[in-house]
């Protein structure tokens, strides 16, 4: 049976939200400039085809930019709210397909949209740190020797040695 759109969930979010959201997010201590990292930063009016994408200038380094300039987010057609309401189905882990329907996108921009998003939150996951004393044990992996028992058995019985 095919899943059944339900609610329109796009048209719940208010855009100014979601740029509210993402500064709040990106800038918790106040905007600076992702050229130079100067916190001399003014506000620069706003974009013209979505009035909350606030601009800036830097007063630093002259350089201009908006609250999406260097994110994932920027330079795409979906507006802001169909990539925050993706972001939210996917911690919801609703399937590639659940998402373009309950967001009504096609297959491929829904499968675009995840893939970017997946790259970005796994890029911001920080490196495992072992600290203190640390035990393994050993393992034995037999992946990749289908069919050619013999000779997984044989590299076992000679304990790894390469002679």
């Amino acid at each position: 049976m095919p899943a059944i759109n339900l609610v329109n969930l796009s048209a719940l979010l208010d855009d100014a939200k979601c740029f509210a959201l993402v500064r709040q997010h990106r800038w918790p201590e106040g905007v600076r400039c992702p050229g130079c990292g100067s916190d001399a930063v003014i506000r620069n009016g706003c974009d013209d085809t979505q009035p909350h994408r606030q601009r800036y200038r830097c007063k630093a380094c002259a350089g201009r930019f908006d609250d999406l300039t260097g994110t994932v987010l920027a330079g795409h057609h979906q507006p802001l709210r169909v990539w925050v309401l993706c972001l939210y189905l996917m911690g919801l882990n609703l399937s590639n397909r659940q998402i373009a329907l309950e967001l009504e996108l096609s297959p491929s921009d829904a499968q675009a949209m995840t893939e970017q998003l997946r790259r970005v939150l796994v890029a911001r996951i920080p490196e495992a740190r072992l600290e203190g004393e640390v035990e393994i044990d050993e393992v034995y992996v037999v992946a990749g020797h289908k069919g050619q028992p013999a000779a997984v058995a044989k590299r076992g019985a000679r304990g790894g040695d390469a002679s």
